[in-house]
């Protein structure tokens, strides 16, 4: 937790320097900013932001952090909190697209929207991390990691607040500055953070899957040792859902990066539909999947085995029912 609200407090420390970093520019202002928004100067969007898709994905992604907030109250994982929190500040990102809508010059909404929604990923990234770990120790099979448990989180959870930096200070420069030279400088910085953590994700989406195989290869009882439950019980449930889920990252930061290196003006940039495709969908898809397949209920807390966690609840919920129908 404590590098969690370290995250969080940086981020807020990059959005204030980079909204004070704005300025004004001479340029003519169009009549009509509503008219031809591909061609205003003052329009970072270039186009109008839809209401309508803005109210979707706002209430899919507001939905999933609520639903993974109780989900995190019941059964427990409170390592997924990056995650949850991530959620909720991706979908205030979001939401600040109603004001861009009515107001598609100001630049100060639109740092906020840009660094909300281009940063709050690197939690759900964080997630991963933690996730890897805290399933490879509940397996017992640790060992199978080409790096330790504890290793993976230090390692690539400094790796995250590292591209999480880089990040935020490139697009502090790149989206604030009105000098050429300063802004293309920021450009490079944030498509460099970028692309290391494609880098760092990638690699680590490749070491999560080689300890899939040597699971199953050396502790074959360990693979099916689930195999008796339902099939939305079994652990092998989990690492389908978190291959799913590095997936969806996986397209966004591609996304991003091809999306940075055509610059700020390019058309990736200026369209909407490729926003909500490449950035929005995979990444809702990413945090949505594991609402059916939770990992707090499949690696329990500690000292409660997930047989008895689960035989208290079943026992809870029945003395409720039995209470109602008395």
């Amino acid at each position: 937790m404590p590098r969690s609200l370290s995250l969080w407090l940086l981020w807020a420390l990059s959005l204030i320097v980079s909204v004070m970093a704005a300025r004004k520019t001479n340029l003519p202002r169009p009549a009509d900013p509503f008219a031809d928004p591909r061609h205003d100067p003052y329009n970072p969007l270039k186009y109008i932001a839809s209401n309508t898709l803005t109210a979707i994905a706002f209430s899919l992604v507001l939905f999933v952090a609520i639903v993974q907030s109780w989900y995190t109250w019941k059964y427990g994982a409170k390592f997924m909190l990056s995650m949850t929190i991530g959620a909720y500040t991706f979908a205030f990102g979001i939401s600040t697209r109603f004001g861009l809508h009515l107001h598609p010059e100001s630049k100060g909404l639109y740092i906020v929207e840009y660094l909300f929604v281009v940063l709050s990923p690197c939690a759900f990234i964080a997630a991963e991390y933690v996730l890897l770990g805290r399933l490879a120790r509940h397996l017992r099979c640790d060992k199978y990691l080409l790096v330790t448990a504890r290793r993976i989180t230090v390692t690539f959870i400094s790796s995250d607040i590292s591209t999480f930096l880089i990040q935020a200070i490139g697009g502090a420069l790149s989206i604030s500055a009105n000098d050429e030279p300063l802004a293309l400088a920021g450009s490079r910085v944030f498509l460099a953070g970028l692309a290391l953590q494609l880098l760092s994700f990638l690699t680590f989406t490749c070491i999560f899957l080689f300890f899939l195989y040597r699971v199953r290869k050396c502790e074959p009882e360990v693979y099916v040792q689930d195999q008796q439950l339902v099939w939305y019980k079994d652990w092998r449930a989990l690492a389908g859902t978190m291959i799913v889920s590095c997936i969806g990252i996986l397209i966004r930061s591609v996304y991003r990066t091809i999306e940075l290196s055509e610059g700020f003006q390019g058309r990736l940039a200026t369209s909407e539909p490729f926003f909500y495709g490449l950035d929005t969908l995979p990444l809702f898809i990413a945090i949505v999947v594991y609402l059916p397949f939770w990992p707090g209920r499949f690696i329990p807390r500690a000292g409660v085995p997930v047989a008895v966690r689960e035989s208290e609840e079943e026992k809870r919920s029945e003395d409720t029912t039995m209470g109602v129908v008395a």
